[in-house]
């Protein structure tokens, strides 16, 4: 059974190269109407930003000399109200927005030592933020039709760490906490969420593969988890990583933990016992927040039963 994006409406932010382009090209290959978002583009060999005949356009052409319906946009995703527009042209175009791909995202690699705090809040700004903004944007039309599909980009630099990337991996990680909340907010409307990380090379990370890899990891190796996390029968709070033909499944995992119990001796106890405390033997991943606060409370009731058990 073949995945149908008939009749649907997408959004790619950063759609104008690389990886957001092949996002955009598989969606209207399979008969999504597009909407390709790309801030800047290359004019006269330079780059800059609101360029209307840059990157966006170029990619919203591409579809539609394929047969394809789609429109460009120019708006940086740090820009709320700019935002806000984007939505709006999208629903005004084709009536209403099913599918938002938050995959815009720049680079300011340093070490966390070397780094200035604007490189590091603008990393937020355009990764965290930018998705804020458009998902904040297109949730009430989603909530409206009681169906949506939202894709995050993360990356393997939130979720395990990477040197030089302390911003950049503190957003990606952000969004997989955005993910986790808004899927359980939306679960009654439809509205299914869930992220992407991808290992691939685009016009933003091709200087870190080294040249014999570039083509194994081709972005268009990564469109295959986004197809399946945007489509109809797509699952929620999903984290897939794809890179070279290869997919995972990440997970933000629950040990089944200790009782320590409290008291002024509390930090030497959980010291004597922490190797049993990060066992992962058993571990689960929690349905929600509060999950992990019962886990808690089953150890106390355990250690309490246990005790009057004891005394009887």
């Amino acid at each position: 059974m073949g995945l149908d994006f008939k009749g649907r409406v997408a959004i790619v932010t950063g759609a104008g190269g690389g990886l957001g382009r092949q996002h955009a090209l598989a969606l209207a290959a399979r008969g999504c109407r597009v909407l390709v978002n790309d801030l800047g583009g290359a004019v006269n060999g330079e780059v800059r930003a609101g360029a209307q005949s840059g990157a966006a356009q170029a990619v919203a052409d591409e579809i539609r000399s394929r047969g394809g319906d789609a429109i460009a946009n120019t708006a940086s995703v740090t820009d709320f109200a700019a935002v806000q527009a984007m939505v709006q042209q999208a629903v005004d175009a084709w009536g209403c927005i099913d599918i938002l791909v938050n995959n815009a995202g720049i680079l300011r690699d340093k070490s966390f030592a070397k780094m200035e705090i604007a490189d590091f809040r603008l990393v937020l700004d355009v990764h965290l933020m930018g998705a804020v903004h458009c998902t904040k944007a297109a949730w009430p039309h989603m909530v409206e039709r009681k169906y949506g599909r939202v894709v995050m980009t993360t990356s393997s630099s939130g979720l395990y760490g990477n040197f030089g990337q302390s911003n950049y991996g503190a957003a990606k990680m952000a969004l997989v906490g955005l993910m986790q909340t808004l899927a359980l907010e939306g679960e009654k409307h439809n509205i299914k969420v869930n992220c992407l990380a991808p290992t691939a090379v685009t016009r933003m990370t091709q200087d870190l593969f080294p040249a014999d890899m570039q083509d194994a990891f081709g972005p268009e190796a990564v469109v295959p988890a986004m197809l399946v996390l945007a489509s109809d029968s797509a699952p929620t709070r999903t984290v897939l990583c794809a890179g070279a033909g290869g997919f995972e499944a990440a997970h933000v995992t629950l040990t089944q933990g200790a009782y320590i119990g409290i008291g002024a001796d509390a930090p030497e106890r959980l010291a004597a016992r922490l190797e049993q405390v990060t066992d992962r033997a058993g571990e689960v991943a929690p349905g929600s927040g509060h999950a992990q606060g019962a886990n808690e409370m089953r150890l106390a009731r355990t250690t309490t039963d246990d005790k009057l058990s004891s005394r009887a």
